[in-house]
C-alpha cells in the first residue's frame, strides 16, 4: 500500500526547515560574536597584567577577573606543569625527557583545546550556508510541480492562473539564499578571527616558554 504525502506538506516542511536554519544561524552569530569579543577582551587584560608581574610566581596573585580567557588558561596550564614537574623530580614517565620540549608539548595541547572551543559552531554555519540554497530549491521544484498539477486540473493557462502559484514556489529559493548568505559571511568572518587568535596564542606560548625556561634555569 503506497503512502501519499501531500506536496503542500512537503513544501511547508521545507520552509520550516529553512526557518530553523535561520534561527540557528543568527543564534550562532550572536553567540560567537560575544565569545570572540569576550575572549579577546579577557586576553588583553590578562596579558597586560601578566607581563607587568616581577616573576611567574606572582601569577597566582592576579584577581579572578584578570585570570580569564584563553591566554590565562595557557599560562596556568604551563605553571601547573612546571609545579608537577618539580614535585615529580623525573619519577613520572610523562616528565622524563627534555623539559623544554615537554612543556612546549603540554602548552600545544592546551592551545589545541582552546582552538577547538573557539571552532565550535563554525562547521554548522558552513553546513547551513552550503545546504540552505538547495533546500530552498527543493521546495521551489516541489512547488512548481504542484502548481503545474493544479493548472492542468483547472484547464486554464492564463497568466493570472500560472504566475501566482509559480511565484509562490520561487519564494522558497529566495528564502534559502537569504538564509545562506549570513551563514557564509559569518563563517568566513569567524574563521579569519580564529586564525588571528591562534597567531596571538602561539606568540604568547613562545614568550611564556622563554620566561619559564629562564626561571627554571635560574632555580637550577
Amino acid at each position: 500500500m503506497s503512502i501519499h504525502i501531500a506536496p503542500e506538506l512537503i513544501i511547508d516542511a521545507t520552509l520550516y526547515t529553512l526557518l530553523v536554519f535561520s534561527v540557528t544561524t543568527w543564534t550562532l552569530i550572536f553567540f560567537k560574536t560575544w565569545q570572540f569579543f569576550n575572549n579577546r577582551r579577557c586576553n588583553e587584560r590578562f596579558e597586560n597584567a601578566f607581563w607587568n608581574l616581577p616573576d611567574l610566581k606572582k601569577v597566582e596573585t592576579l584577581s579572578s577577573e584578570l585570570a580569564k580567557g584563553s591566554q590565562a588558561r595557557l599560562a596556568y596550564e604551563g605553571l601547573a606543569w612546571l609545579d608537577e614537574h618539580q614535585r615529580s623530580a623525573g619519577t613520572l614517565l610523562k616528565h622524563q625527557g627534555n623539559p623544554a620540549e615537554l612543556l612546549e608539548q603540554d602548552l600545544r595541547v592546551q592551545l589545541q583545546r582552546e582552538q577547538h572551543a573557539m571552532e565550535s559552531g563554525l562547521t554548522l554555519l558552513a553546513s547551513i550556508g552550503s545546504t540552505a540554497p538547495f533546500v530552498g530549491l527543493f521546495g521551489t521544484v516541489l512547488g512548481i510541480m504542484n502548481a503545474m498539477h493544479d493548472i492542468t486540473k483547472s484547464g486554464s493557462t492564463s497568466l493570472d492562473v500560472v504566475a501566482g502559484p509559480i511565484g509562490d514556489a520561487l519564494v522558497a529559493t529566495a528564502i534559502g539564499i537569504a538564509v545562506a548568505v549570513p551563514a557564509v559571511l559569518a563563517y568566513n568572518f569567524f574563521l579569519r578571527r580564529l586564525k588571528v587568535q591562534r597567531t596571538h596564542l602561539e606568540n604568547f606560548v613562545a614568550s611564556f616558554l622563554s620566561v619559564a625556561l629562564d626561571t627554571k634555569n635560574e632555580q637550577a
